[in-house]
């Protein structure tokens, strides 16, 4: 198969990529020019204009009364080389959950390889983590209004799907020896999270003709994603290989992992889920038979099982959590 053309990937002479998407890509849509059926507002806020990155702002057209929502900052799925904020289903999915969660959702655009290749993509989780940290702090202007009038900074969440998943471990890593002030992050939402490495997995071998992430391509994201000339046994890709953040895993907040048994990654979201546990990582796994490699794209009644899962685990999170931790 032409791994290229199954991600709708046209490469040029310079190193970069044309990228053909089959999805729709969509604006944000303001108070003022929604419709009267959107159950959600949006808009676009400048994040680090020299890298073009931006944060797409999502807000429940109900708010509840007298009451602060907590803030998901998320992360799109594409293997760390295609889509975007404006790519429908995963501005249809952040538009969802902050009507359904409620919550102030912040979707990441963010530097897509090979042009920018990891660790580009968690440089900007962590610049927008910090940003959000600026926020709770109104150290810009006072703050932007949505989030200066509807969140509750002490009851943060980062979430992502597929790559963005991974980015959430990487960036969650990170974030743990950062002064974050008024900001915290509460809990990690990896949603079918995209890891690899060297030697095949069964569900990888059995599933190398998947219709969503077949195997080549799989391989060809890794390639383009990760640092010129690593392997897919890189800390980036394969955290059960090593790496510079090992120590730190144990000190990773509450998290909920999401996983399908008809996606070829399946093997290796169990392993990382088991190796956290291990570390003494609270895990509440969520592996479900059938389905696919980001079916709450396609099918709607997937995607608001999503949504439940989710809020099941927020909610719960929040009941336990204490104040003065």
């Amino acid at each position: 198969m032409d791994a290229y053309k199954s991600i709708g990937l046209v490469p040029n002479p310079d190193g970069s990529l044309t990228r053909r998407s089959s999805h729709l890509s969509v604006a944000a849509t303001d108070e003022p020019a929604a419709s009267d059926s959107a159950v959600a507002f949006s808009k676009d806020v400048p994040l680090n204009p020299a890298n073009n990155t931006f944060l797409r702002l999502f807000r429940p057209r109900l708010l509840p009364p007298n009451t602060k929502l907590p803030v998901i900052l998320y992360f799109h799925g594409g293997g760390f080389v295609v889509a975007s904020v404006s790519t429908l289903p995963f501005h249809e999915t952040c538009n969802s959950m902050a009507a359904k969660l409620p919550a102030l959702v912040l979707s990441l655009e963010y530097r897509l390889a090979p042009e920018h290749r990891l660790p580009a993509a968690y440089e900007d989780a962590v610049e927008a983590i910090m940003w959000v940290r600026s926020q709770a702090a109104a150290e810009i202007d006072g703050g932007e209004p949505w989030l200066r009038e509807y969140a509750d900074f002490s009851k943060c969440f980062l979430m992502g799907g597929s790559a963005g998943a991974n980015m959430v471990f990487h960036a969650g890593v990170r974030a743990l020896d950062a002064d974050l002030g008024a900001m915290k992050i509460q809990g990690l939402v990896l949603n079918q999270p995209y890891f690899g490495g060297v030697e095949r997995t069964e569900s990888e071998l059995r599933l190398a003709d998947d219709r969503i992430l077949p195997l080549p391509a799989n391989d060809l994201l890794w390639a383009l994603a990760l640092p010129d000339g690593a392997d897919r046994d890189h800390e980036y890709s394969n955290p059960l290989a090593g790496g510079s953040y090992q120590e730190k895993i144990g000190r990773l907040q509450n998290c909920l992992v999401i996983g399908y048994g008809g996606d070829p990654l399946i093997d290796r979201q169990r392993r990382v889920v088991k190796m956290m546990e291990t570390r003494g990582v609270h895990v509440v796994a969520k592996f479900k038979d059938g389905g696919h490699h980001g079916i709450e794209c396609y099918d709607p009644s997937h995607a608001e099982a999503m949504d439940d899962d989710v809020k099941d685990f927020i909610d719960s999170t929040l009941h336990n959590f204490d104040p003065k931790h």
